[in-house]
């Protein structure tokens, strides 16, 4: 366990986070006049967005993506006044 005052916290936060990512340090105390005063750790699983195949089976993919070009072209220019 490593120990930084918030002076040497303040100025290498991107390395202490670093360490903790790369598992090379699994806590870091940050003191504040010498005294603990909070404590930087791995997060317990990896925050995720939305990952690709959200939509999985949700539609069908035609075989051929050109063949419903006409009524696409259709559809957009019909909001467009034209």
């Amino acid at each position: 366990m490593t120990s930084v005052n918030m002076l040497q916290a303040k100025s290498s936060l991107s390395r202490l986070v670093e360490e903790i990512e790369q598992g090379k340090e699994r806590e870091i105390i940050i003191a504040r006049n010498g005294r603990p005063a909070a404590k930087l750790v791995p997060l317990d699983e990896p925050i995720r967005g939305q990952r690709i195949g959200v939509a999985k089976g949700a539609f069908v993919v035609p075989d051929s993506i050109d063949a419903c070009n006409d009524e696409v072209a259709r559809l957009f220019l019909a909001g467009s006044g034209q």
